[in-house]
């Protein structure tokens, strides 16, 4: 019995333990599986977890109204995002180094999906190539996108996506700078030589960057080379995949995506891991909400836990949810089976909510259902 991949504690078999019946439990589950340092890694924000609080505490405030006597018969998570027919709004967010949970990695998640019929968003930054996970994939696969240095190496990313017949672009904006991770700082966490970011060509040996005195590291170093508005007109021009954007919490920021052609944005602070003191991604959900065009897409990923969570979202004005931290733990905990049986408990959870609450279809699900302190 030994270490499976970098983060794993030990070998064991994958099947779903009999106390795991909702997501809270794959998280419990992981916290034994990974190592202490990785599951730090994961399961922490940036600076001390404010962000990542918040959008758990969002979901929290908000109740649904029980509403009784409704014909459900014909009731369906069916839903259409960008044209194509979804058996279902959740959708497996961009998550990076899936390897550093289990072996398979990110192949383990794309045969969950598959198996529920689930769309996937694959990570630039996946331990395997786009490639290999497109092909196990039969539909509904997107590739999240980070913006390189060089504008060639970013269309050579998208020129791959196109040919493995991914069908949208998710473009990941809100981290032009990583930021300061105090949780996994503490927990001595590192990332490890043996899970890479399979996209990518392997990086040159860093070189020092000698700046002026005086000169900022953030600003005149890092952020030099960080990706603009015009680089999403560019990369607007580069293809005709629906191009979505990922990180936007401000209204105006999104009248600007719009201007430039884009054709949906994820509403996100990245999971709590951006800008600490970023409000939570479902209260900017309904500020976004009430400036935009009601048919203009609106995705939203960060603090989701529940079927409920994720009608909560949709009452709101999400088309579709993104669920991030989950399926890593799912993934840690008992694999592929583990991923598909979290896909299978939050629908279940929706139907059943939806089904309580009288709202029969994902069209039925408005505001109106919920109920909120005053």
């Amino acid at each position: 019995m030994g270490l499976l991949t970098a983060g794993r504690r030990e070998a064991c078999l994958e099947q779903i333990p009999p106390d795991v019946v909702a997501l809270a439990d794959y998280e419990r589950r992981a916290r034994e599986a990974l190592t202490h340092d990785v599951f730090e890694h994961i399961a922490g924000g940036s600076g001390e977890g404010r962000c990542l609080l918040a959008n758990r505490a969002a979901y929290d405030e908000l109740q649904v109204y029980s509403r009784v006597l409704v014909d459900c018969r014909h009731g369906s998570t069916a839903t259409r995002l960008f044209g194509e027919p979804f058996a279902h709004p959740i959708l497996l967010a961009p998550v990076a180094y899936q390897q550093l949970v289990h072996p398979d990695g990110e192949v383990a998640t794309a045969r969950a999906a598959a198996a529920l019929d689930t769309g996937m968003i694959v990570s630039t930054l996946a331990s395997t190539t786009l490639e290999r996970v497109a092909s196990e994939l039969r539909r509904h696969k997107w590739f999240q996108l980070y913006f390189q240095k060089d504008r060639g190496a970013t269309a050579t990313l998208v020129s791959r996506a196109e040919k493995a017949g991914y069908g949208a672009l998710v473009v990941t904006v809100d981290t032009p700078i990583t930021a300061m991770r105090h949780r996994a700082a503490r927990a001595g966490f590192r990332h490890p030589s043996s899970v890479v970011a399979a996209n990518l060509e392997a990086a040159p040996p860093p070189t020092e960057v000698v700046l002026p005195s005086g000169a900022s590291r953030v600003f005149q170093g890092v952020m030099a080379t960080a990706p603009q508005w015009a680089d999403v007109r560019w990369l607007r021009a580069e293809t005709k995949l629906p191009l979505l954007l990922k990180g936007l919490l401000h209204p105006d920021d999104v009248a600007q995506a719009i201007e430039l052609g884009v054709d949906g944005v994820v509403v996100s602070n990245h999971g709590g891991r951006a800008l600490d003191a970023a409000p939570p991604a479902l209260a900017a959900l309904r500020a976004i909400r009430a400036t935009v065009p009601g048919d203009f897409p609106l995705l939203i990923d960060g603090g989701i836990r529940s079927g409920a969570d994720v009608f909560k979202a949709l009452a709101l004005g999400a088309r579709a949810v993104l669920i991030g931290r989950p399926q890593l733990y799912a993934l840690a905990v008992a694999g592929a089976i583990g991923v598909a049986h979290m896909l299978r408990v939050l629908r279940d959870e929706l139907e059943v909510t939806m089904a309580l609450a009288g709202c029969p279809t994902i069209d039925s699900i408005t505001e109106r259902a919920l109920w909120t302190a005053t």
